[in-house]
Protein backbone atom coordinates (compact mmCIF):
# COMPACT_ATOMS: atom_id res chain seq x y z
CA UNK A 1 0.00 0.00 0.00
CA UNK A 2 1.33 3.43 -0.85
CA UNK A 3 1.58 6.19 1.78
CA UNK A 4 -0.77 8.27 -0.37
CA UNK A 5 -3.52 5.67 -0.13
CA UNK A 6 -2.89 5.13 3.56
CA UNK A 7 -2.92 8.73 4.73
CA UNK A 8 -4.49 10.77 1.95
CA UNK A 9 -4.10 14.45 1.02
CA UNK A 10 -1.75 16.77 2.87
CA UNK A 11 -1.25 14.21 5.64
CA UNK A 12 0.25 11.86 3.04
CA UNK A 13 2.76 14.53 2.00
CA UNK A 14 3.95 15.03 5.57
CA UNK A 15 4.17 11.28 6.13
CA UNK A 16 6.11 10.67 2.93
CA UNK A 17 8.59 13.47 3.58
CA UNK A 18 9.18 12.57 7.23
CA UNK A 19 9.53 8.87 6.48
CA UNK A 20 11.91 9.47 3.57
CA UNK A 21 14.18 11.58 5.78
CA UNK A 22 14.51 8.89 8.43
CA UNK A 23 14.65 5.99 5.99
CA UNK A 24 17.53 7.70 4.20
CA UNK A 25 19.47 7.68 7.45
CA UNK A 26 19.35 11.47 7.94
CA UNK A 27 18.02 11.16 11.48
CA UNK A 28 21.05 10.88 13.72
CA UNK A 29 21.15 10.30 17.48
CA UNK A 30 22.00 13.98 17.85
CA UNK A 31 18.81 14.96 15.99
CA UNK A 32 16.74 12.69 18.23
CA UNK A 33 18.34 14.28 21.28
CA UNK A 34 17.53 17.79 20.06
CA UNK A 35 13.90 16.81 19.42
CA UNK A 36 13.61 15.01 22.78
CA UNK A 37 15.76 16.97 25.26
CA UNK A 38 14.15 15.37 28.34
CA UNK A 39 14.83 11.79 27.15
CA UNK A 40 17.92 10.01 28.51
CA UNK A 41 19.56 8.66 25.35
CA UNK A 42 22.39 7.08 27.33
CA UNK A 43 19.95 4.26 28.14
CA UNK A 44 18.94 2.17 25.12
CA UNK A 45 17.83 -1.40 24.47
CA UNK A 46 17.53 -0.93 20.69
CA UNK A 47 19.40 0.63 17.78
CA UNK A 48 18.00 4.10 17.06
CA UNK A 49 18.30 3.32 13.37
CA UNK A 50 15.34 0.96 13.80
CA UNK A 51 13.05 3.92 14.58
CA UNK A 52 11.13 5.57 11.72
CA UNK A 53 8.77 8.50 11.49
CA UNK A 54 5.10 7.69 11.28
CA UNK A 55 4.49 11.01 9.52
CA UNK A 56 3.06 12.88 12.52
CA UNK A 57 4.75 14.85 15.31
CA UNK A 58 4.83 14.09 19.02
CA UNK A 59 1.22 13.85 20.23
CA UNK A 60 0.04 14.45 16.64
CA UNK A 61 -2.19 11.46 17.37
CA UNK A 62 -3.60 12.66 20.71
CA UNK A 63 -4.05 10.21 23.56
CA UNK A 64 -7.27 10.41 25.57
CA UNK A 65 -6.33 11.50 29.10
CA UNK A 66 -9.72 12.22 30.66
CA UNK A 67 -11.98 9.54 29.23
CA UNK A 68 -15.75 9.87 29.60
CA UNK A 69 -17.95 6.78 29.67
CA UNK A 70 -21.59 6.09 28.96
CA UNK A 71 -24.01 3.22 29.34
CA UNK A 72 -24.54 0.38 26.90
CA UNK A 73 -27.94 1.86 26.01
CA UNK A 74 -26.44 5.25 25.17
CA UNK A 75 -23.63 3.72 23.12
CA UNK A 76 -26.12 1.65 21.11
CA UNK A 77 -27.28 4.87 19.44
CA UNK A 78 -24.02 5.17 17.52
CA UNK A 79 -22.20 1.85 17.89
CA UNK A 80 -23.42 -1.12 15.84
CA UNK A 81 -23.52 -4.58 17.48
CA UNK A 82 -20.87 -6.03 15.15
CA UNK A 83 -18.33 -3.23 15.56
CA UNK A 84 -15.13 -4.16 17.44
CA UNK A 85 -14.40 -3.00 20.97
CA UNK A 86 -11.58 -3.74 23.38
CA UNK A 87 -13.16 -5.37 26.44
CA UNK A 88 -11.40 -5.09 29.81
CA UNK A 89 -12.64 -6.55 33.09
CA UNK A 90 -10.90 -5.81 36.39
CA UNK A 91 -12.60 -7.01 39.55
CA UNK A 92 -16.32 -6.39 39.12
CA UNK A 93 -15.86 -3.56 36.59
CA UNK A 94 -15.99 -3.97 32.81
CA UNK A 95 -15.39 -1.31 30.18
CA UNK A 96 -15.50 -1.31 26.39
CA UNK A 97 -13.21 0.85 24.27
CA UNK A 98 -14.51 1.09 20.68
CA UNK A 99 -11.87 0.66 18.00
CA UNK A 100 -13.60 3.38 15.95
CA UNK A 101 -12.35 5.79 18.65
CA UNK A 102 -8.98 4.16 19.33
CA UNK A 103 -8.10 4.19 15.63
CA UNK A 104 -7.87 8.01 15.92
CA UNK A 105 -6.25 8.25 19.39
CA UNK A 106 -4.29 4.99 19.89
CA UNK A 107 -3.95 5.43 23.69
CA UNK A 108 -6.46 5.89 26.52
CA UNK A 109 -5.02 6.66 29.95
CA UNK A 110 -7.66 5.33 32.32
CA UNK A 111 -8.26 3.89 35.78
CA UNK A 112 -10.50 0.85 36.20
CA UNK A 113 -11.51 -0.52 39.59
CA UNK A 114 -8.72 1.56 41.11
CA UNK A 115 -6.04 0.24 38.73
CA UNK A 116 -4.36 2.79 36.40
CA UNK A 117 -4.26 1.28 32.90
CA UNK A 118 -3.27 2.27 29.38
CA UNK A 119 -5.55 0.92 26.65
CA UNK A 120 -3.62 0.97 23.35
CA UNK A 121 -4.28 0.20 19.70
CA UNK A 122 -1.75 0.32 16.86
CA UNK A 123 -3.67 0.21 13.54
CA UNK A 124 -0.56 -0.59 11.52
CA UNK A 125 -0.02 -3.82 13.50
CA UNK A 126 -3.68 -4.44 14.41
CA UNK A 127 -2.38 -4.65 17.98
CA UNK A 128 -4.82 -3.96 20.83
CA UNK A 129 -3.04 -4.26 24.17
CA UNK A 130 -3.77 -3.09 27.70
CA UNK A 131 -1.11 -2.42 30.34
CA UNK A 132 -0.87 -1.40 33.95
CA UNK A 133 0.73 2.03 33.99
CA UNK A 134 2.19 1.98 37.47
CA UNK A 135 5.96 1.39 37.54
CA UNK A 136 7.82 1.21 40.86
CA UNK A 137 4.90 2.92 42.59
CA UNK A 138 4.75 5.76 40.05
CA UNK A 139 1.72 6.22 37.81
CA UNK A 140 2.77 7.05 34.25
CA UNK A 141 0.75 8.85 31.58
CA UNK A 142 1.38 7.80 28.00
CA UNK A 143 1.35 9.68 24.71
CA UNK A 144 2.34 8.99 21.10
CA UNK A 145 5.83 9.85 19.89
CA UNK A 146 4.78 9.96 16.23
CA UNK A 147 7.42 7.30 15.56
CA UNK A 148 7.34 3.64 14.65
CA UNK A 149 9.60 0.65 15.16
CA UNK A 150 8.88 -2.38 12.98
CA UNK A 151 5.72 -0.48 11.98
CA UNK A 152 4.54 -0.50 15.60
CA UNK A 153 3.57 2.46 17.75
CA UNK A 154 6.34 3.90 19.93
CA UNK A 155 4.74 5.45 23.03
CA UNK A 156 6.34 7.75 25.58
CA UNK A 157 5.59 8.49 29.22
CA UNK A 158 5.15 12.11 30.14
CA UNK A 159 6.95 11.74 33.47
CA UNK A 160 10.41 10.87 32.05
CA UNK A 161 9.81 11.00 28.27
CA UNK A 162 11.12 7.43 28.01
CA UNK A 163 10.06 5.60 24.85
CA UNK A 164 8.04 2.38 25.07
CA UNK A 165 7.28 -0.28 22.46
CA UNK A 166 3.52 -0.76 22.32
CA UNK A 167 3.69 -4.32 21.01
CA UNK A 168 5.78 -5.60 23.92
CA UNK A 169 5.15 -3.03 26.67
CA UNK A 170 8.93 -2.66 27.03
CA UNK A 171 10.81 0.56 27.69
CA UNK A 172 13.32 0.93 24.85
CA UNK A 173 14.88 4.39 25.28
CA UNK A 174 15.33 6.59 28.35
CA UNK A 175 15.13 6.21 32.10
CA UNK A 176 12.81 3.20 31.83
CA UNK A 177 14.77 1.35 29.11
CA UNK A 178 14.63 -2.34 29.95
CA UNK A 179 11.55 -1.97 32.16
CA UNK A 180 8.40 -3.86 31.21
CA UNK A 181 4.77 -2.93 31.74
CA UNK A 182 2.48 -5.66 33.05
CA UNK A 183 -0.10 -6.67 30.45
CA UNK A 184 -3.74 -6.76 31.51
CA UNK A 185 -6.09 -9.35 30.02
CA UNK A 186 -8.31 -7.93 27.29
CA UNK A 187 -10.22 -9.11 24.24
CA UNK A 188 -11.28 -7.48 21.01
CA UNK A 189 -14.92 -8.51 20.54
CA UNK A 190 -18.11 -7.37 18.81
CA UNK A 191 -19.93 -4.73 20.82
CA UNK A 192 -23.16 -6.75 20.78
CA UNK A 193 -21.48 -9.70 22.51
CA UNK A 194 -20.02 -7.40 25.15
CA UNK A 195 -23.42 -5.79 25.72
CA UNK A 196 -25.10 -9.17 26.17
CA UNK A 197 -22.44 -10.57 28.50
CA UNK A 198 -21.91 -7.38 30.53
CA UNK A 199 -25.07 -5.24 30.37
CA UNK A 200 -23.78 -2.97 33.15
CA UNK A 201 -20.48 -2.29 31.36
CA UNK A 202 -19.39 1.25 30.60
CA UNK A 203 -18.45 2.30 27.07
CA UNK A 204 -15.87 4.91 26.13
CA UNK A 205 -17.78 7.87 24.71
CA UNK A 206 -16.72 9.75 21.62
CA UNK A 207 -14.64 12.75 22.75
CA UNK A 208 -16.62 15.96 22.39
CA UNK A 209 -15.06 18.40 19.97
CA UNK A 210 -12.51 15.83 18.87
CA UNK A 211 -12.85 16.92 15.26
CA UNK A 212 -12.40 13.36 14.03
CA UNK A 213 -14.80 11.36 11.86
CA UNK A 214 -15.43 8.52 14.31
CA UNK A 215 -16.77 5.51 12.47
CA UNK A 216 -14.49 6.17 9.51
CA UNK A 217 -11.32 4.22 8.81
CA UNK A 218 -8.31 6.31 7.68
CA UNK A 219 -6.48 3.12 6.66
CA UNK A 220 -9.01 1.81 4.12
CA UNK A 221 -7.92 -1.44 2.52
CA UNK A 222 -4.85 -1.79 4.72
CA UNK A 223 -5.70 -5.22 6.12
CA UNK A 224 -5.92 -7.01 2.79
CA UNK A 225 -3.69 -10.08 2.89
CA UNK A 226 -2.24 -8.80 -0.38
CA UNK A 227 -1.09 -5.52 1.22
CA UNK A 228 2.34 -4.78 2.65
CA UNK A 229 2.97 -3.34 6.13
CA UNK A 230 3.67 0.39 6.18
CA UNK A 231 7.17 1.58 7.22
CA UNK A 232 8.44 -1.98 7.73
CA UNK A 233 11.96 -2.17 6.32
CA UNK A 234 12.98 -5.60 7.62
CA UNK A 235 12.43 -8.83 5.74
CA UNK A 236 9.07 -10.31 6.66
CA UNK A 237 8.88 -13.89 7.92
CA UNK A 238 8.18 -16.09 4.86
CA UNK A 239 6.13 -18.61 6.82
CA UNK A 240 2.98 -16.45 6.72
CA UNK A 241 1.60 -13.66 4.60
CA UNK A 242 2.51 -10.44 6.46
CA UNK A 243 -1.07 -9.17 6.81
CA UNK A 244 -2.63 -12.42 8.02
CA UNK A 245 -4.38 -11.91 11.35
CA UNK A 246 -3.05 -14.30 13.98
CA UNK A 247 -3.88 -15.09 17.57
CA UNK A 248 -0.65 -15.23 19.54
CA UNK A 249 -0.30 -17.47 22.59
CA UNK A 250 2.70 -17.74 24.90
CA UNK A 251 2.82 -20.19 27.79
CA UNK A 252 6.07 -20.39 29.71
CA UNK A 253 8.80 -20.38 27.09
CA UNK A 254 6.57 -21.65 24.29
CA UNK A 255 5.11 -19.23 21.74
CA UNK A 256 2.54 -20.22 19.12
CA UNK A 257 0.25 -18.42 16.66
CA UNK A 258 -3.04 -19.55 15.15
CA UNK A 259 -4.09 -18.10 11.78
CA UNK A 260 -7.57 -16.63 12.18
CA UNK A 261 -8.55 -17.46 8.61
CA UNK A 262 -8.10 -21.14 9.44
CA UNK A 263 -10.58 -20.88 12.31
CA UNK A 264 -13.57 -20.01 10.13
CA UNK A 265 -14.50 -23.68 9.72
CA UNK A 266 -13.20 -24.77 13.12
CA UNK A 267 -14.15 -22.10 15.66
CA UNK A 268 -13.19 -24.20 18.72
CA UNK A 269 -9.77 -25.81 18.91
CA UNK A 270 -8.44 -27.86 21.83
CA UNK A 271 -4.65 -27.84 22.06
CA UNK A 272 -1.71 -28.17 24.44
CA UNK A 273 1.04 -25.53 24.57
CA UNK A 274 4.03 -26.58 26.62
CA UNK A 275 2.38 -28.54 29.36
CA UNK A 276 -0.79 -26.42 29.50
CA UNK A 277 -4.05 -27.54 27.86
CA UNK A 278 -5.73 -24.59 26.14
CA UNK A 279 -8.78 -23.92 24.01
CA UNK A 280 -8.91 -21.41 21.16
CA UNK A 281 -12.38 -19.88 20.79
CA UNK A 282 -13.40 -18.01 17.62
CA UNK A 283 -17.17 -18.40 17.74
CA UNK A 284 -18.08 -14.73 17.23
CA UNK A 285 -17.56 -12.41 14.26
CA UNK A 286 -17.15 -8.66 13.99
CA UNK A 287 -16.35 -5.93 11.46
CA UNK A 288 -12.75 -5.37 10.50
CA UNK A 289 -11.80 -1.81 11.51
CA UNK A 290 -9.18 -1.65 8.73
CA UNK A 291 -11.12 -2.72 5.64
CA UNK A 292 -13.63 -0.26 4.12
CA UNK A 293 -13.68 3.51 4.55
CA UNK A 294 -16.75 3.13 6.79
CA UNK A 295 -16.13 0.52 9.46
CA UNK A 296 -19.84 -0.38 9.38
CA UNK A 297 -19.39 -1.46 5.73
CA UNK A 298 -16.30 -3.60 6.35
CA UNK A 299 -16.13 -7.36 6.01
CA UNK A 300 -16.66 -9.72 8.93
CA UNK A 301 -13.66 -11.34 10.63
CA UNK A 302 -13.36 -13.79 13.54
CA UNK A 303 -13.04 -12.58 17.13
CA UNK A 304 -10.66 -14.98 18.86
CA UNK A 305 -9.16 -15.64 22.29
CA UNK A 306 -7.45 -18.54 24.07
CA UNK A 307 -8.02 -19.88 27.58
CA UNK A 308 -6.59 -22.55 29.84
CA UNK A 309 -8.81 -25.66 29.87
CA UNK A 310 -8.42 -26.51 33.54
CA UNK A 311 -11.48 -25.84 35.70
CA UNK A 312 -12.84 -27.43 38.87
CA UNK A 313 -9.68 -29.58 39.17
CA UNK A 314 -10.19 -31.23 35.79
CA UNK A 315 -9.09 -30.78 32.19
CA UNK A 316 -12.03 -29.95 29.98
CA UNK A 317 -12.55 -30.71 26.31
CA UNK A 318 -14.62 -28.16 24.40
CA UNK A 319 -16.83 -28.41 21.35
CA UNK A 320 -19.19 -26.32 19.20
CA UNK A 321 -22.65 -27.91 19.27
CA UNK A 322 -25.76 -26.34 17.75
CA UNK A 323 -24.30 -22.88 18.00
CA UNK A 324 -23.21 -23.35 21.61
CA UNK A 325 -19.77 -23.65 23.19
CA UNK A 326 -19.94 -26.58 25.61
CA UNK A 327 -17.51 -28.78 27.51
CA UNK A 328 -17.75 -32.53 26.95
CA UNK A 329 -17.27 -33.49 30.61
CA UNK A 330 -20.22 -31.61 32.15
CA UNK A 331 -22.22 -30.21 29.23
CA UNK A 332 -21.91 -26.70 30.69
CA UNK A 333 -22.30 -23.83 28.23
CA UNK A 334 -19.59 -21.18 27.99
CA UNK A 335 -19.36 -17.74 26.38
CA UNK A 336 -16.50 -16.23 24.39
CA UNK A 337 -15.18 -14.55 27.52
CA UNK A 338 -14.36 -17.93 29.06
CA UNK A 339 -17.30 -17.91 31.49
CA UNK A 340 -19.61 -20.86 32.16
CA UNK A 341 -23.08 -19.36 31.78
CA UNK A 342 -25.18 -22.47 32.44
CA UNK A 343 -24.82 -26.07 33.57
CA UNK A 344 -22.94 -27.66 36.50
CA UNK A 345 -19.97 -25.28 36.13
CA UNK A 346 -22.04 -22.07 35.88
CA UNK A 347 -20.10 -19.18 37.40
CA UNK A 348 -16.70 -20.73 36.65
CA UNK A 349 -14.25 -18.65 34.64
CA UNK A 350 -11.31 -19.89 32.57
CA UNK A 351 -7.94 -18.11 32.69
CA UNK A 352 -7.13 -16.21 29.50
CA UNK A 353 -3.69 -17.13 28.13
CA UNK A 354 -3.36 -15.34 24.77
CA UNK A 355 -1.32 -12.31 23.82
CA UNK A 356 -3.87 -10.80 21.45
CA UNK A 357 -4.80 -10.74 17.77
CA UNK A 358 -2.25 -9.04 15.52
CA UNK A 359 -0.95 -8.97 11.97
CA UNK A 360 1.49 -11.83 11.40
CA UNK A 361 4.40 -9.63 10.34
CA UNK A 362 4.38 -7.77 13.67
CA UNK A 363 4.06 -10.82 15.91
CA UNK A 364 6.83 -12.64 14.04
CA UNK A 365 9.10 -9.57 14.02
CA UNK A 366 8.96 -9.24 17.79
CA UNK A 367 8.75 -12.98 18.52
CA UNK A 368 10.63 -14.77 15.70
CA UNK A 369 10.88 -17.98 17.76
CA UNK A 370 7.13 -18.49 17.32
CA UNK A 371 5.75 -21.80 16.08
CA UNK A 372 2.82 -21.68 13.66
CA UNK A 373 -0.08 -24.01 14.39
Amino acid sequence: MSPRRLFGGAAWLGAALAFSVLAAGAATPRQFERAWPATDFSRLTIELGEVDSGGVPKDGIPAIDDPIFESIADAQRWLEPDQPVIAVTIGAATRAYPIQILIWHEIVNDELDGLPIAVTFCPLCNASLVFERTVDGRVLDFGTTGMLRFSDLVMYDRQTESWWQQFTGQGIVGAYAGTGLRQVDSQIVPFGSLAEAYPAAEVLARPAGGGRPYGRNPYAGYDSVHSSPFAFRDRTDPRLRPMERVLGVYVGGDTVVYVLGKLDDRPVLNDVIGDQPIVVVATERMRSPLDRRRIADSRQIPAAAAFGRKAADRILEFGWQDGRLVDVQTGSEWDQFGRAVSGPLAGTRLQQVDGGVHFAFAWLAFRPETRIR
